[in-house]
C-alpha cells in the first residue's frame, strides 16, 4: 500500500453489522454537521460529489431552521477530513417561482463535456419536480429549468449520449389504489426535453427490503461491464420506514435493459447518526467518486436526514457481489 492508501484504510472500520456490507464506513464520520457551518442551520446531508480543482467538492444540502433547503459547496483535498465549507457558493432557491417555492433539494451532479450539470429536486406547492441546472466553476450556476413535472424526483443524467440520445434516471410517483414508486429512464435529443419513459427498476412487493419504494442514489457509474447503479430502497415496517441500498446493472448501450439486479441490500443504518436524527435509519447517498486507480469508490450520502458521511467500498467487490446475489 502506499502511504496514502494506508492512512485511509486505518481510518475504514467494521462493526458487527457492516462486516457484511461492501462499503466500510470512515470511522471519523460524520464529516460535516451543522456546526461546520458558519450560520446557524438545521441539517447538512444528501450531497452530490465531484471532483474539481484537483479537490473533492460536495454540493450540500443544507436545510436551515425555517424548514426550506439550499445547496451550498463544502471541498476536501482528501475527500475525507479538512473540509471547507463556503457559503458564498450556494445555490439558493428562488422563492418567487412556482417550482422552487419551498425550496430545493438532493443534487446529482454529472460532468458531460467539461461541465458540471447538476440534477436537483424543486420543492414546488404541487410536489417535487425535477430541475436542471449547469456550473463551470461552482461559483455561477445557470438554470435551465424543469425536466419533469411532480411528483417526480431522485434523478441524475447519464455521462454521455447513448445511441445519439442524452438519458436521465428518475423516480416519478403514481397512485393507483397504492402507491407506485418505480426507478425509470427517459430520453432527450438536447438534454431540455424528455420522453419515452420507461421504468427500469421496479419496486417489489411483499416482503423484500425494497418492497416499499425504490429510488436513483448517485448517478450511474459507467463500467466496461455497464452502467453500475446504486439505489435506495425502502421497506416500510412497524416503526416506521427503514432506508436501505442495493445495485443494478444496466446495459451500456441500452440501458432500459437490466443486466443484474441484487436480491441483497448491501448497506443500510447501523451506526449512531444513521439511526438517530431528523428522520432515522437512513442512508441516502447522492454522490460518489470512482479514484483514479479505478477501483476505490468514495460513497458521499446523507445520514438520518442529519449530517453527511462517506463510506468506501471496491468496484470489482461491487459487481463480483451483484452476479453472485443475482434476484431471481
Amino acid at each position: 500500500m502506499e502511504p496514502m492508501e494506508t492512512q485511509q484504510h486505518d481510518h475504514m472500520h467494521g462493526d458487527r453489522h457492516d462486516v457484511r456490507e461492501l462499503f466500510k464506513r470512515y470511522d471519523r464520520n460524520p464529516i460535516l454537521t451543522a456546526r461546520d457551518w458558519p450560520n446557524m442551520v438545521n441539517a447538512v446531508f444528501n450531497p452530490a460529489a465531484t471532483m474539481f480543482d484537483d479537490q473533492t467538492l460536495l454540493l450540500v444540502r443544507v436545510e436551515d431552521r425555517s424548514g426550506l433547503s439550499r445547496l451550498t459547496v463544502a471541498t476536501s483535498a482528501d475527500g475525507y477530513s479538512d473540509w471547507k465549507v463556503d457559503v458564498e457558493r450556494t445555490v439558493a432557491p428562488d422563492l418567487g417561482s412556482w417550482a422552487e417555492h419551498w425550496g430545493i433539494e438532493d443534487p446529482r451532479i454529472t460532468v458531460i463535456d467539461g461541465r458540471y450539470y447538476i440534477a436537483y429536486t424543486g420543492f414546488s406547492s404541487a410536489g417535487p419536480l425535477v430541475c436542471l441546472a449547469v456550473t463551470d466553476d461552482f461559483v455561477g450556476f445557470e438554470r435551465l429549468g424543469v425536466l419533469q413535472v411532480p411528483d417526480n424526483k431522485d434523478a441524475a443524467l447519464f455521462g454521455r449520449k447513448i445511441n445519439g440520445r442524452w438519458a436521465m434516471l428518475h423516480r416519478p410517483i403514481a397512485t393507483t389504489g397504492r402507491v407506485e414508486a418505480h426507478i425509470w429512464l427517459s430520453w432527450s435529443p438536447d438534454l431540455l426535453h424528455w420522453g419515452s419513459p420507461v421504468p427500469v427498476i421496479e419496486a417489489r412487493r411483499g416482503g423484500w427490503w425494497d418492497a416499499a419504494k425504490v429510488g436513483l442514489g448517485p448517478p450511474p457509474l459507467e463500467t466496461e461491464a455497464g452502467w453500475l447503479v446504486i439505489y435506495h430502497g425502502v421497506r416500510t415496517t412497524a416503526s416506521g420506514s427503514l432506508y436501505r441500498l442495493g445495485i443494478a446493472l444496466l446495459d451500456r448501450d441500452h440501458p432500459e435493459r437490466v443486466i443484474a439486479r441484487g436480491n441483497e441490500w448491501i448497506f443500510g443504518p447501523c451506526a449512531p447518526y444513521e439511526v438517530s436524527g431528523d428522520v432515522p435509519d437512513v442512508v441516502f447517498p447522492c454522490g460518489w467518486i470512482l479514484d483514479d486507480d479505478g477501483e476505490t469508490i468514495r460513497m458521499y450520502y446523507g445520514a438520518a436526514d442529519s449530517c453527511v458521511a462517506v463510506a468506501t467500498g471496491r468496484l470489482s467487490e461491487l459487481m463480483n457481489h451483484l452476479f453472485l446475489h443475482p434476484m431471481s
